[in-house]
């Protein structure tokens, strides 16, 4: 029998996740678990590369476990873990580090953006550092897939060049090629109040937690920043917030965004599209927020937990043994 391929993707639990993280992440990923070997994590220790409180850090884990469970993820087909409790994680990058470049490193787009935003001399190595971990992540698992957001393409596109080097300084295979994976509609959210940014966990109001008040919910639907004018077109240029809602409508409905503006072809009020924008939005999380409630008061996450790390130590340290050994790390019994 033909091995399954493998597909590996998490979240940072850094802050509280928005609609744009179940259609972009959430939902995406219980598409790969009946055809990969699918292994989901809680990037946990990406989320100390910038300060916060260790209590946040705690509950918002244990938010996004029931999260993944709650969105369709099964622990029979999905290993889920937690990166922390793996600590091959840690330990490839340690080797890994010294085969990427500074050069390389400082030119990522994440890492110029978050870093504008703090002093120069408190910008912590972990965040400069941060696509070795990432790749140290994929590559533990041998990954074929990544399903990513657009944020982090050019990360998957650092670790195959990663992949190129190391195999090819140590003329050997040890390593496979990843390959990042995009939903085909609502990789990118964009944020209610100001459409030409990412939906991006900080705004509460442009933001739709998935945690909201199903009132607060269409409220803050109703209350989108729009465009001039009453054709409902996609346009992201031009129509950037009516072009933002036809995304998560189509991506809520599981259509194409030609479809969705066929849909509202007819439609001259904003108001009445909003109202059907946010019809769907409760539709689809009003029984995804009560599956979440019920696991969190179930008792299971810490078993899933417990359960995925030692599926997931024993693929990483096998991939952890190769690699040390490539190098010339020595190997006692």
């Amino acid at each position: 029998m033909e091995e399954r391929k493998r597909a590996l993707s998490g979240i940072k639990p850094t802050g509280n996740l928005t609609l744009g993280n179940y259609i972009g992440a959430l939902r995406e990923f219980k598409k790969f678990q009946d055809d990969y070997e699918t292994f989901i994590f809680i990037a946990d220790l990406h989320a100390l590369t910038l300060p916060i409180e260790p209590s946040f850090l705690k509950n918002n884990t244990k938010d996004i476990v029931a999260f993944y469970l709650a969105a369709g993820l099964d622990p029979q087909k999905t290993t889920i873990f937690l990166q922390s409790d793996v600590s091959a994680h840690a330990e490839l990058n340690s080797i890994l580090i010294n085969f990427l470049y500074m050069g390389e490193l400082s030119r990522m787009t994440q890492f110029k953006e978050k870093s504008q935003k703090l002093n120069h001399e408190a910008i912590g190595v972990g965040l400069f550092a941060y696509p070795v971990l990432m790749a140290s992540d994929i590559l533990l698992y041998n990954a074929d897939i990544v399903p990513v957001g657009d944020d982090q393409t050019q990360h998957v596109e650092l670790t195959r060049d990663l992949v190129h080097r190391f195999n090819e300084r140590y003329k050997k295979e040890v390593f496979i090629m990843p390959k990042a994976v995009k939903p085909k509609v609502g990789s990118r959210i964009m944020s209610l109040s100001d459409p030409t940014r990412k939906m991006s966990k900080s705004d509460p109001k442009g933001d739709i937690f998935l945690k909201d008040d199903i009132n607060i919910i269409r409220k803050k639907i109703m209350s989108a920043v729009t465009d001039t004018g009453h054709e409902i077109k996609y346009d992201p240029e031009n129509k950037p917030g009516i072009s933002n809602l036809l995304t998560i409508y189509a991506s809520l409905s599981d259509i194409t965004i030609e479809e969705a503006e066929n849909k509202f072809k007819d439609i001259t009020q904003y108001g009445e599209f909003k109202k059907t924008v946010a019809d769907k939005v409760i539709e689809v999380i009003e029984p995804f927020q009560q599956r979440y409630k019920e696991i969190l008061n179930s008792g299971v996450i810490d078993q899933v937990l417990s359960e995925g790390a030692k599926r997931a130590s024993y693929i990483a340290n096998k991939t952890l043994r190769k690699v040390k050994k490539t190098v010339g790390l020595y190997l006692h019994e």
